[in-house]
């Protein structure tokens, strides 16, 4: 008995088979591809020349990159201008920004209007003094934010009497936007902070506000904005050092509003850092054995260039 004719396209089909296994490997060459157990750390970088001037045409061979001290490989770099953006915009209104306020609401509307691409952009808005209130969830509408942000005010007399006395949880609100809205969200995040800087009454630290924007990968821009009738003679209280610090390690940026500076010029800046953004991508070369925060060093080649980027990543163990 003849045994069965073979098929004349299996060699083919062998042949094809084993090209496809191939494929992978000739295309990782021309673009990265991870797997869904591959971790990619993502760094959002803004960088400045001597003149503060935004510097938007370096390569990836401009750069170099590294964690806690070891070089790392760049596997993946964009000149982003164009990625959907989710912010959180924060304002303080205890009773030392009430003088400020209006300035606060209307420079805050305006950028909506220039910042927010409906169906694609999505802001949440958050106030905080004694307590800490999400005035409108994450929406693309600028109608809906615009309407929340008139409701935006300072404690009433009544509410002060509830809360037994003032109190700005600063912190908090930050701890909270971070976890309950940005960590569950993908992509840049950033929380644009209008604030003195004084916290008064927060169950957490400053820490712990730092600590938390980097876990959910959200970059604090804080804006300064005090009034210095409403401290009397006690002054400010320092809040320049504590946001200075909160956005630095985030990869924000930070502001003080001034007579030069006014707060409608500032979030024209920030507009222009959230649309002129590196993306780089790279994996650790150690694995995650336990969940830890590791260093990132992230510098430009070129002499005299400044690269605002986040400080460290939370690296996150799958056990």
């Amino acid at each position: 008995m003849r045994p069965p004719t073979q098929s004349p396209i299996t060699r083919r089909a062998v042949l094809q088979a084993a090209a496809a296994l191939c494929m992978p490997f000739a295309r990782a060459q021309d673009q990265p591809i991870f797997s869904t157990d591959v971790k990619v750390v993502n760094v959002l970088a803004t960088v400045r020349n001597k003149a503060g001037e935004l510097v938007g045409s370096l390569n990836k061979e401009d750069f170099s990159l590294s964690e806690d001290g070891r070089p790392q490989t760049i596997r993946y770099f964009a000149r982003d201008t164009d990625l959907p953006l989710t912010v959180g915009l924060m304002v303080d209104t205890s009773g030392s920004q009430q003088r400020v306020l209006d300035a606060e609401r209307g420079a805050s509307m305006r950028f909506l209007d220039h910042v927010v691409r409906e169906n694609k952009d999505r802001v949440f808005l958050m106030q905080f003094d004694s307590a800490v209130r999400v005035r409108q969830d994450l929406t693309s509408s600028v109608g809906k934010l615009e309407d929340a942000l008139a409701y935006v005010d300072t404690e009433t007399e009544s509410q002060l009497r509830i809360q037994h006395g003032g109190g700005t949880l600063l912190y908090d609100a930050v701890v909270r936007a971070s976890n309950d809205i940005m960590k569950k969200q993908t992509g840049r995040k950033a929380l644009i902070v209008l604030t003195d800087g004084v916290d008064f009454g927060s169950y957490g630290a400053l820490q712990d506000a730092v600590d938390a924007a980097q876990r959910a990968d959200a970059m604090v821009y804080s804006i300064l904005y005090s009034d210095p009738a409403a401290y009397g003679i006690f002054g400010g209280g320092g809040g320049d050092r504590v946001l200075r610090r909160m956005s630095g390690e985030t990869g924000g940026g930070f502001f003080e509003v001034s007579k030069k500076q006014t707060v409608d010029r500032i979030f024209d800046v920030i507009e222009q850092e959230l649309r002129n953004q590196y993306s780089l991508g790279y994996v650790s070369d150690k694995p995650v054995g336990i969940s830890e925060f590791r260093a990132i060093q992230f510098t430009a080649a070129q002499k005299g260039l400044v690269v605002q980027a986040r400080r460290q990543y939370w690296a996150q163990s799958g056990n």
